[in-house]
């Protein structure tokens, strides 16, 4: 196989907080193989591909060839395993070097010296092949190496990009507080702005800056190659250098670029109240090639009339206080802004990128959603609007529209009564335990067979599956008289109200939210013991966390002080952050769906747990047990998988009855030799492998497992503590 198409093994390194969209961009440019980290992105393809994500990707920092990777026994490992890797075929000695040393550990606990040895062990084996030395330069070198360390673990990589990939070309000046390039692009792409573009919208940032944000939409739109303008990558003086095909993926780019251009008719507009910024804005844009495609004013503001174009995305960073101005000096600013968006921009989104929350709630807007990024090193949230009508307003619409009366059925009355018995009887145990989130109705009257659970002031009511002897109009009817009663019951509760109705049809989607009810994408922060965590009671069947082991995660969080704990089918992450909460030293969360993992993180954000210490993996838990370069030993894991799994991005099925002998043992390996492993899953006619209990030290201790608002349903789930058998006695 030819070195052009033979695949290799790269590591994309990001922003943290851009992964999940740096894999999904690498997937789409042919990679394969695709394994998200904090701030990287493993992923397999051939050298064709890694040329087109140096030029082409528009998230990514730097583009790494793995060459070496070892563990780190003794200091002097760090010498000889550099040494040992043939750098002659990748430079010369008349070339110049550049080490990036990453990461301390206690025989390495210095970068300098790190980047030191290693610049030792390359020095020696060029001398030693070609009798010279290559000379290092850490400016503007050739090559560049990066080495990192983590955990004991030295990677070893050639830097095949150069300088960061951040850095466009375009750049000539700037603003006071510019954000990277490819954090505007993440911000882009979570506002919609491709659909947006490919729709006709336009683009417009009142707080321009240095241009940033519009320059990069307008790229985008174009299909304009990120790396177009750049005159140098790291693989240009590679020995390995594919010129005749670099040259040929260059030149396609060049042609998409002028037919982009062509094509390129959308109104791309910035405008700022500084008229020094917008002339170094000028420049960036005229650098770019966009000067016939932007639009730039000097106006403030407050001076906003209509746009011209009836939908479009209206894109900003305005200053929060950090390194601009003083925070009671930018109030205003966000008020006019808020002002501004009411008044002029209905029908358009909205999107503020801010790391100042108290500065965003001056705009009197109520978000509808919102995602975690960082800028730099501070945690930052964009801010996505839809509705410009203010908070004040929509209270105001609510007030003055009450529900009519009406007269409520026998059955319906029957349920408020149920659901007022049941919570006078959990009242003090709720008030005791300090729980906000609970159940307060299970299928108590087996006609009206719906879960409903409390989160904080919002109801979220779920309908359990119609038997098949029940004719469909009457179950339409039986649940409508439960929202009557839960209306009835919780009347000042309007829009917090969530439905999930059970409908007989084909394919997947057995439930339908009501659209007349509520909006999606609404999500709340709910707290559980010291816990912050979000919930989502709109857009999925569950809601990010499951009630009925609000047990399991409080005796984990109790015994988890000092220890290291693993979350496998980690879902949201909950027992996660409760386990770090009661004190893990370092916990590590294994879950193979991106939405999850991104939930997660923000879980792990609103609890400000240090992701260093706390890690999120995205794989096959099945797969990733049986995998053996995973040497760590944990003292405490939660082994929590589905009843049955078909997933497409599983390697196979899995059924837990069936499967769960083998996944226990396979875990058990993972365990350290007194560690706990807590078995649970919800499989009602579920009995534990006879070899197992024999095996190993096992304990069901479902009936500890239920709190006083499952008792109804004692078999909502089971639970099992496991140990090794003893060898003594």
């Amino acid at each position: 196989m030819s070195q052009k198409h033979a695949h290799k093994d790269w590591l994309a390194t990001c922003p943290k907080g851009l992964e999940l969209l740096l894999a999904e961009e690498l997937q789409a440019l042919g990679a394969t193989g695709l394994k998200e980290t904090v701030a990287a992105v493993h992923f397999e393809g051939s050298l064709e591909l890694a040329y087109r994500a140096c030029l082409w990707s528009r998230l990514a920092n730097r583009i790494l060839m793995p060459l070496h990777s070892f563990m780190l026994n003794e200091a002097d490992d760090l010498y000889q395993q550099c040494n040992v890797i043939p750098w002659e075929s990748h430079f010369t000695s008349e070339q110049s070097i550049a080490i990036d040393f990453i990461g301390t550990s206690r025989l390495i606990d210095n970068t300098m010296f790190g980047s030191q040895r290693v610049k030792d062990a390359v020095v020696d084996r060029i001398r030693r092949v070609e009798g010279e030395r290559p000379n290092v330069d850490t400016k503007n070198p050739d090559i560049r190496i990066q080495v990192r360390q983590h955990k004991g673990r030295v990677s070893v990589s050639l830097d095949i990009s150069g300088e960061s990939l951040h850095r466009r070309g375009y750049r000539s000046g700037q603003g006071s507080a510019p954000i990277k390039e490819n954090l505007a692009v993440a911000l882009l792409l979570r506002a919609g702005w491709p659909a947006m573009a490919a729709e006709g919208g336009a683009l417009l940032d009142p707080m321009c800056g240095s241009g940033t944000l519009i320059i990069e939409g307008a790229m985008m739109a174009a299909d304009i190659a990120p790396g177009i303008l750049r005159e140098h990558y790291g693989f240009q003086n590679w020995l390995q250098h594919d010129a005749e095909l670099w040259e040929t993926i260059r030149e396609e780019a060049q042609q998409r670029k002028i037919t982009g251009l062509e094509n390129l008719e959308l109104d791309i507009r910035g405008y700022d109240a500084n008229p020094r910024v917008l002339e170094y804005t000028t420049t960036n844009i005229e650098n770019a090639g966009l000067d016939d495609h932007i639009r730039l004013a000097h106006k403030p503001i407050d001076q906003f009339g209509k746009p011209t174009a009836e939908r479009g995305l209206l894109l900003t960073n305005p200053p929060y206080g950090e390194r601009l101005g003083d925070v009671d000096e930018l109030i205003p600013l966000y008020q006019k802004l808020g002002t501004v968006l009411q008044k002029n921009f209905h029908g358009w989104r909205a999107g503020i990128f801010t790391g100042n929350l108290d500065l965003a709630r001056e705009t009197d807007l109520s978000p509808h959603k919102q995602y975690s990024l960082f800028n730099g090193t501070l945690p930052c949230k964009l801010l996505i609007f839809e509705d410009m009508t203010s908070k004040s307003a929509q209270i105001a619409a609510r007030l003055q529209q009450p529900a009519p009366a009406r007269d409520l059925t026998e059955g319906t009355m029957m349920l408020v009564n149920r659901f007022k018995k049941n919570q006078r009887r959990l009242d003090g145990w709720l008030k005791r335990n300090d729980i906000s989130c609970y159940r307060l109705y299970d299928a108590d009257i087996p006609e009206y067979s719906v879960a409903i659970d409390m989160y904080e002031g919002a109801i979220h009511v779920q309908e359990y599956a119609p038997p098949a002897t029940i004719p469909e109009k009457d179950a339409r009817q039986r649940f409508a008289e439960v929202k009557e009663a839960v209306r009835a019951y919780a009347p000042k509760a309007g829009r917090n109200i969530f439905y999930k109705e059970r409908r007989r049809q084909k394919g997947d989607n057995q439930y339908q939210r009501l659209a007349e009810e509520q909006s999606p994408g609404q999500s709340m922060v709910v707290n559980e013991g010291r816990a912050k965590l979000e919930v989502t009671l709109s857009d999925y069947l569950d809601t990010g966390l499951f009630l009925d082991h609000r047990p399991v995660r409080k005796m984990l969080g109790e015994m988890a002080k000092g220890k290291k704990f693993l979350n496998l089918f980690c879902y949201t992450a909950v027992a996660t952050v409760q386990a770090a909460l009661g004190g893990a030293k370092e916990t590590l969360s294994v879950d193979m769906s991106n939405t999850y993992l991104d939930w997660a993180g923000r879980n792990f954000e609103l609890n400000q747990l240090d992701s260093s210490a706390h890690e999120l993996e995205r794989a096959d838990c099945l797969t990733w047990l049986k995998a053996t370069t995973y040497n760590d030993y944990f003292d405490l894991i939660l082994l929590d998988p589905p009843t049955f799994s078909n997933s497409k991005k599983m390697e196979s099925v899995l059924d837990v009855q069936r499967d769960h002998a083998e996944l226990i043992r396979d875990t058990m390996t993972k365990l350290s030799p007194n560690g706990v492993l807590i078995f649970s899953n919800n499989f009602r006619k579920f009995k534990m492998d006879e070899l197992i209990s024999r095996q190993f030290s096992v304990e069901n201790i479902t009936p500890q497992a239920l709190d006083m608002d499952f008792e109804r349903n004692p078999r909502i789930h089971n639970v099992w503590k496991i140990t090794r058998r003893s060898t003594f006695g």
